[in-house]
This record gives structure tokens, sequence and C-alpha cells, in this order.
């Protein structure tokens, strides 16, 4: 094990991070974790808030590691290091699945799941954002946990880990002593919350400083139809649901149009997206409603009405329970 000290908040009680970087990790999310843990003991400091802070160590399995653009992580040999109280894994820079999956074979990913469950078995607990949530998954510590995972890659993830249950739509899932968060910049929604769990204070400063927003859903960044690829069957299900959204959908009529059964849509459905058809209809109409929001002057009843809908008053529960916002603040960001 390699690993370079970036910040030692100067507190013994501080709180132990390792961030394991590996060959090819996303530079941004590297470094998001970095700055923010940095930026929150710096804040901590000048503000005079009580915390422990963050002793920030990268950690490596191999003496020189590259990120993705071909920058140098510097690390330090520490062999005997006695577990952290967390582990950052951030992503890895594969973005397709037929990149992903072969990296998950190389020698110094296998190494690193070896230490993560050393580390674990040592009591510490493990994070992971993005392709990082494959990393840890493949260490099967995430197994029987719940967790999520960048949006695109769902179901693959869905696919190669049956044994997690996966909450793609989340940003941030907890469970236990693993903690995972989405997709590319939910780096720094994982670190806001390792920070809120020591000080909410001081998360709520850094946030502000990074003019950063809380997000509580993936779903309205999601590209439906991108997922849906995967399987023909879900691929139709999602083109005839398009074609009839502003009317009202039933699923034996989408079956029947689609020759096939209920049941077996609803298992293609749920392999796939982790979702009944019912609540992918609901996707794709909170989809749809939300690109009208921001493109359109159309008032929230006729929006309504072009996604299936009787009224305003149910679009707006239902916007505000999937995306986590209001009308007012979907129609300006």
């Amino acid at each position: 094990m390699y690993v370079v000290v970036i910040d030692i908040f100067g507190i013994d009680s501080a709180m132990r991070i390792f961030v394991l970087a590996l060959e090819g990790v996303f530079d941004t999310g590297l470094t998001t974790v970095l700055d923010s843990l940095t930026m929150a003991n710096g804040l901590a400091r000048a503000n005079g808030i009580a915390t422990p802070g963050f002793e920030i160590t990268v950690v490596g399995v191999r003496p020189q590691v590259r990120t993705a653009l071909g920058m140098q992580v510097p690390v330090l040999d520490m062999t005997d290091a006695p577990p952290p109280d967390w582990v950052v894994l951030p992503a890895l820079n594969y973005i397709c699945a037929e990149t992903l999956v072969p990296v998950l074979d190389r020698d110094d990913v296998v190494e690193a799941l070896s230490l993560l469950r050393k580390w674990h078995k040592g009591g510490a607990k493990i994070a992971a954002a993005c392709t990082g949530t494959f990393v840890l998954a493949e260490s099967g510590l995430l197994d029987n946990l719940a967790a999520t995972t960048t949006w695109w890659l769902s179901s693959l993830f869905r696919q190669r880990y049956p044994n997690v249950h996966l909450d793609a739509h989340r940003i941030v899932v907890p469970d236990k002593r693993a903690l995972t968060a989405g997709a590319a910049l939910s780096h720094l929604d994982l670190t806001l919350w390792l920070i809120r769990n020591s000080s909410p204070d001081l998360a709520a400063l850094v946030a502000k400083y990074l003019v950063f927003d809380t997000r509580m859903s993936q779903s309205v960044y999601a590209i439906s139809d991108h997922i849906a690829h995967s399987d023909p069957l879900v691929e139709r299900f999602d083109r005839w649901v398009r074609e009839h959204l502003g009317a009202a959908i039933s699923l034996d009529a989408a079956a029947q149009a689609l020759a096939t059964s209920k049941r077996t849509l609803t298992r293609h459905l749920n392999a796939v997206l982790g979702k009944t058809p019912v609540e992918y209809i609901q996707d794709l109409r909170v989809e749809c409603a939300v690109h009208l929001l921001r493109t359109s002057s159309l008032t929230v009843d006729r929006i309504a009405e072009q996604v299936g809908y009787a009224d305003g008053v149910t679009l707006r529960t239902l916007l505000r329970r999937r995306t986590g916002r209001g009308v007012r603040e979907l129609r300006v960001s």
C-alpha cells in the first residue's frame, strides 16, 4: 500500500480518511473529494467551528498512479497503516460497460478489493461514487445492502450484482458501514455527507463556498431511453409509452400492443431498470413535464394534460416527490 498525506487537521480525534486512487481514476472525482475535505478543514479553522476535522490520505496499490488525464498522483509506502475511519473510492474514468467491465479484473483492482475487505474487517467504513461503486460491489461489501450507482450504468450494475439492493434514483445512499453516490459530480454529494456527519454547520458552509445546491435524486438527470436500450422489449415499451404519454395508459393495452404479457413486461422492466411499468411511466411523465417547464411558458395545468394527468395538483405533488424541487425551482434551474 502506498499513500501520501494531503492534509491533517491537527487534532488527534480527526476523522481518518483514505482516498483510494487507482490507475485511470476520474480526475474530477479525485480532486473534488480532496478539495472539499481540505476546504472543510480550512473553513473550520477560519470560522472557529468545533469539529474534529479530517486527516486526508491518498492511498494506492502501486508506487505510481496516473489519473485518466495522465497526471501522476504522488504516493508513499505505508504498508502497516491501521484501518482508517473511512475509505473513499473515487470513480474510474470508464463510462461504457465495454470498457469498465474488463478493468474490474485488472491486477491492481483485484489487489484493491483485498485491501477494501481488510480495511472493512478492521472497522473501516467504505464509500464510493459513480463507477467506483462497481469496484466496491466487486468486493462483496455491498451484498444485501442498499446502494446507488451512476444512472446510465444502473442496468449493468443490477444484472452484475443482484445481491445489492439498488436504488438508482437516489444520489447518496448510506447503509450500515457503506456509502454510495451516483453519477460523476455526486462525488461532492458524497463528501458533503461525510462532512455533515461531523458538523452540519460546516457542511452548509462548504456548500455555500462551492455554490452547491442539495440534490436528492438522479431521476431528473437520467436519460431514460439510454438505459432502456439495453433490452429490446424495454426499448419498445419506452417508445410506445412516449407515443401515448398524453392519454390514460393501460398496462393491458401496452402488453397487447407489444405482443407480450403483462408478467413478461413487468419482469423485463424490473431486471433492466428495477422498476414496475407504472413507475417507469411516471418517470417518463416527469421527464417530459420537466422539459416543458424549462422550455415553454405553458401553465402547470396545461403541461399536466400533455403528460397524462387530469390536473396540475397531481403533477406538482409528483414533481416534488420525484425531483425534490417545486415547479418554480424547475422553471428557473
